[in-house]
């Protein structure tokens, strides 16, 4: 499909199932779709597929890591039954502003980051941003390049529009505090007599605190996030 996705990747891993139909379902191990956990710096997403199933709502140039447990995971994941997906981003760039953009038959998307407070050797904190956002236009390019999937001429109709924001500030002693937030979106229209809409909204903060005179290290995650269909 010319764009790397972690959607693609999960169907390669054994126990897997995945279906490409309104939502995207992912089956594992035998497991229900809603006993699977799906989590974006710690906000859960509790739909993370686009409607055509090739695509998940996450921009691969903004993921740092991603961790898939299929059995075996901690008490921290507590919630479901079947699968964990946690998903973390990077930050932005703090020395520089940069960007990119890409694009395909499928839809387009780009990436903003650069410094809030630029990262210098004498100064104790820094701070970035890191936005991202990605957009279908499927409907339109399928008339022409894909007129074979769409008999009626009126091309295949799915959208969908992702947005990402967030802010990090790092201290030069390893703390750090992280605000983010995202909204998913997705639409499916028949030919204009059955439309179906679906989005995840989520706001967060997450941070790391390294106190100088103790051995500790204090992580800590609020979260607020929606779906709605």
């Amino acid at each position: 499909v010319g764009e790397p996705d972690i959607a693609q990747y999960l169907q390669v891993l054994p126990g897997v199932i995945f279906t490409g139909d309104q939502g995207g379902q992912l089956y594992i191990r035998g497991g229900l779709p809603v006993q699977n956990k799906v989590l974006l710096d710690g906000l859960i997403v509790y739909n993370p597929f686009h409607s055509i199933g090739l695509f998940s709502v996450f921009d691969n140039d903004i993921m740092k890591n991603a961790d898939v447990y299929s059995a075996g995971f901690g008490a921290e994941y507590g919630g479901r039954t079947s699968s964990i997906m946690d998903i973390t981003t990077r930050d932005g760039n703090k020395k520089r502003v940069s960007g990119k953009l890409s694009v395909s038959t499928f839809g387009a998307k780009a990436t903003l980051e650069g410094p809030l407070l630029k990262l210098t050797e004498n100064r104790n904190l820094s701070a970035s941003y890191l936005l991202s956002m990605k957009h279908s236009y499927l409907p339109q390019t399928s008339k022409v390049l894909y007129n074979y999937a769409s008999p009626d001429g009126n091309g295949l109709p799915f959208y969908y529009t992702d947005l990402y924001g967030k802010t990090s500030i790092n201290s030069t002693n390893g703390s750090k505090v992280s605000l983010f937030g995202f909204s998913f979106n997705d639409k499916v229209d028949y030919n204009n007599f059955q439309s179906y809409r679906w989005n995840n909204v989520g706001l967060g903060s997450n941070f790391v605190l390294v106190p100088q005179t103790s051995n500790l290290l204090i992580e800590g995650v609020f979260a607020y996030s929606k779906y709605g269909i």
